[in-house]
């Protein structure tokens, strides 16, 4: 058998071997299933999950509703704002999760309305802005178009999620989560309740949480 031949021989046998080790990968790769809520809350990792966005909210929803900061003697509701949650954790998180959850809690309370149409970077709602351009648009019947009046909000919510490390033994570390709020009167800008939620995982100390 000539060179060229035993060349073509072991660039076929490599190329065979790499689609049989790729083939071998794809077959053992585990698949992908769908979890039910149970199932989702039964898995821990060292990083922040959406179980525990609900439980750091309801706990901190639920010491807000017992300290009677936002109960009120004359009927009428609080409004609430959203002024920032800072993430000082190592992950990239959506604060807008928590807020979430937490703007949903203290609705079905009854006892707080939140305002979408102002916040430290303007509206979070957009339609709240341009709904005032359609008093200007020939387009629209101006007979349907009703005058904006918004409520201004006088309790604050702001907050911070802060993470903490603690190496215990050479395999294992503690990994700490602490959900900060504060809630603000605005018509003298003093605190009326504050807050904190932690959450502790422990896991190896190669694991990463961000």
């Amino acid at each position: 058998m000539n060179k060229q031949a035993v060349g073509y021989l072991n660039k076929s046998g490599k190329a065979l071997g790499l689609a049989l080790m790729m083939a071998l990968s794809v077959g053992c790769a585990p698949k992908t299933q769908m979890l039910n809520q149970v199932q989702a809350d039964e898995i821990t990792t060292a990083g922040l999950t959406n179980t525990d966005f609900e439980q750091a909210a309801g706990e901190a929803v639920q010491s807000m509703l017992r300290s009677g900061a936002v109960d009120r003697s004359d009927g009428k509701k609080n409004i609430l704002v959203i002024s920032s949650i800072l993430n000082d954790t190592m992950q990239r998180l959506d604060t807008d999760q928590l807020v979430k959850k937490i703007r949903v809690e203290l609705l079905q309370s009854g006892k707080v309305k939140t305002t979408t149409a102002i916040g430290l970077n303007g509206a979070e709602d957009q339609m709240n802005t341009k709904y005032a351009q359609l008093s200007q648009s020939s387009k629209v019947n101006q007979k349907t178009v009703v005058r904006q009046r918004f409520t201004a909000p006088n309790l604050s919510l702001s907050g911070k999620i802060i993470q903490r490390n603690n190496r215990l033994e050479s395999d294992r570390e503690l990994v700490e989560y602490y959900f900060q709020l504060t809630l603000t009167d605005l018509s003298d800008g003093l605190a009326v309740w504050e807050g904190e939620t932690p959450i502790r995982k422990l896991t190896g100390a190669n694991t990463v949480s961000w």
